[in-house]
């Protein structure tokens, strides 16, 4: 009931392939692509000093605070707890007020959310400091 095109004889072997699985693939890794793309490219936007080229290091060592985050969302400036958010603000508009301007270490806690990270960071730029690092970032790394 089939019909035979081209050369060959009935015993013949057909030598055609099936695309179809084939394209059946494509088009599931191109929506997975296309539903992927934007999750990757969601970034959140810092505002960066610029690199200081050919400056000699500072003659004194810039006063160091340490900020921890806790898994609860508690703030300690230097061990001591932070109260809110208003005077967590009110701290950095003092230390960007120093010359020279404190280094902000900051660190999270590992399973601290990352909202509070965020706003932390957030009021550390609207208050215009400039020197700010995370420690202790092994904790972050997954085997």
């Amino acid at each position: 009931m089939s019909m035979s095109v081209g050369s060959g004889g009935e015993g013949s072997a057909m030598c055609d392939i099936n695309t179809t699985p084939l394209i059946d693939i494509m088009l599931v890794l191109l929506v997975t692509l296309i539903v992927t793309l934007p999750r990757m490219t969601h970034a959140v936007k810092l505002d960066m000093p610029p690199p200081n080229q050919n400056q000699p290091p500072p003659p004194t060592q810039p006063e160091v605070i340490n900020l921890d985050i806790y898994i609860d969302g508690a703030i300690a400036w230097n061990g001591t707890p932070v109260k809110s958010y208003a005077d967590l603000d009110a701290q950095f508009k003092q230390a960007a007020a120093e010359n020279p301007q404190p280094e902000l270490h900051l660190s999270p806690d590992g399973h601290a959310k990352y909202d509070v990270v965020a706003q932390v960071l957030a009021s550390a730029q609207r208050n215009h400091l400039e020197k700010i690092g995370f420690v202790n970032t092994s904790q972050f790394i997954q085997f």
